[in-house]
């Protein structure tokens, strides 16, 4: 009985791994779409002016001309009252539609070839919490185009915390979901180390300079990037260790936070400026990202 239950699972196994390969294929297929593939770099471009906008406020924060910090949320904020506000929410809106899928297709697919080693493996971890946030965030912009004019003004991280954790099994997905947090962080220091991102470009299309440069200001900003993802999913933890929401916050609280350290403001400031070299960054890789229609480069 047993030799006849090898092959029959021998056979499935095989017809599981050929589904899983042709599901990737096809994903791979839909996203190098042209018109999809627009839409990711554009993405790239929402991405580094909201990333611009928050170091901008970080900076301002470290000199002490305003109070508060602010993550992408509270940064557009800012424009919300503007007489230019709601097409400037709706052209962020646009392409924080694509980002987010890109996130997810990057996370379960891994159509850039980062690869199942560990440091891979964390690294599409935070492709995985880019999406979830963009998609969050998707959803804040939405709600105020449609009327609700105060959705970006609260801590959605705080809210939504509070609103599993109330769940059966809250504290357990929450802690989950700080671990995650945490390994993106961390992620981001991995990759500034070994800048992995740099395969995504297309260096035969740059100079040494505009390579070189990409190079240095992305490894920056994943360093910033790396503090503000690791303290949030602490934050996030705390909260599901002590079943206490309000220890959940966001970006913003993480800037808070730094700013009570010793040398807080110069921290703070330091952060502020890689959040703007990652903006930067993010505009090299709306030109030079490579397209899914490439093989990605390996080091």
């Amino acid at each position: 009985m047993q030799s006849m239950m090898n092959p029959m699972a021998s056979r499935t196994q095989k017809r599981t791994r050929r589904a899983v390969r042709k599901a990737g294929r096809e994903a791979k297929d839909a996203v190098s779409n042209p018109i999809l593939e627009f839409g990711e770099r554009y993405g790239y471009v929402v991405r580094g002016f909201l990333y611009g906008a928050m170091g901008v406020i970080a900076l301002l924060l470290a000199l002490g001309r305003v109070s508060h910090a602010a993550d992408q949320k509270g940064a557009l904020h800012y424009f919300v009252n503007n007489s230019l506000g709601s097409l400037i929410l709706g052209l962020v809106a646009v392409g924080l539609v694509p980002y987010s899928v890109w996130g997810f297709v990057r996370a379960v697919y891994d159509p850039l070839g980062r690869g199942k080693e560990p440091p891979a493996l964390v690294a599409r971890l935070g492709f995985l919490w880019s999406g979830l946030a963009y998609a969050a965030l998707l959803l804040a912009v939405v709600q105020v185009l449609l009327g609700a004019r105060d959705a970006l003004e609260h801590d959605s991280v705080e809210g939504i915390v509070g609103r599993v954790l109330a769940e059966p099994m809250g504290r357990v997905a929450t802690g989950v979901a700080g671990v995650v947090a945490i390994a993106a962080g961390l992620g981001q220091f991995v990759d500034a180390w070994r800048a992995g991102f740099a395969r995504d470009l297309k260096k035969g299309a740059m100079t040494k300079e505009e390579y070189a440069t990409a190079i240095f200001l992305g490894r920056m900003g994943m360093v910033s990037r790396g503090v503000i993802f690791t303290m949030t999913g602490w934050f996030i933890l705390s909260a599901a260790w002590l079943d206490e929401p309000s220890r959940a916050r966001g970006f913003g609280a993480a800037f808070d936070a730094l700013l009570k350290e010793p040398f807080g403001h110069f921290l703070v400031f330091l952060v502020g400026l890689g959040l703007m070299a990652l903006a930067v960054h993010s505009f090299a890789y709306a030109r030079w990202v490579r397209t899914l229609s490439e093989k990605p480069r390996r080091k």
